[in-house]
């Protein structure tokens, strides 16, 4: 059965708070940032691979869409979805849910590309983390797609 990548759970911090006591936006991408690192590291994407191969990734694009909101020490699961791949970038989508209510809170979708630090520019995934790569994206195609993966923002008018 095709499941996401769920990382560990992670605690909302006091100083992420804003006026208006909950959860700041800027803090809901440290979360997500996170969750995703601890997926990339399962592909042997962490500290130790930029460190031996000066390569990395960085993010191209993101949407983000928030549902509800969260507080202070309230604890996150994040499902993480692989959409797509190709050897050099990752299209992803991640969904943030209260752990304890179950209620989603956030949704992300996530542009990735793989980097040579040295050439500065986009450069081939090595085949044994594209391998690994593509088996979690094989596995994650039966997955249901969230409705916010691909939206549009906009304003919408009545006629």
């Amino acid at each position: 059965m095709s499941k996401p990548y769920i990382g560990q759970l992670l605690t909302v911090e006091d100083q992420w708070t804003d006026y208006n006591g909950h959860l700041n936006m800027a803090y809901y991408a440290v979360l997500f940032d996170r969750s995703a690192e601890e997926m990339f590291e399962t592909f042997g994407l962490g500290p130790d691979y930029v460190k031996a191969t000066n390569c990395s990734f960085f993010t191209l694009e993101t949407h983000t869409t928030y549902a509800q909101e969260l507080h202070a020490g309230e604890k996150v699961r994040i499902e993480n979805q692989i959409i797509d791949a190709d050897h050099k970038r990752v299209h992803y989508v991640q969904q943030m849910f209260h752990a304890e209510q179950n209620y989603l809170s956030c949704v992300l979708e996530v542009m990735v590309a793989h980097v040579d630090l040295t050439a500065k520019r986009m450069a081939s995934f090595p085949t044994n983390i594209l391998a690994k790569i593509d088996a979690m994206a094989a596995s994650h195609k039966a997955l249901a797609l969230p409705k916010q993966v691909g939206h549009k923002i906009g304003i919408v008018r009545k006629a």
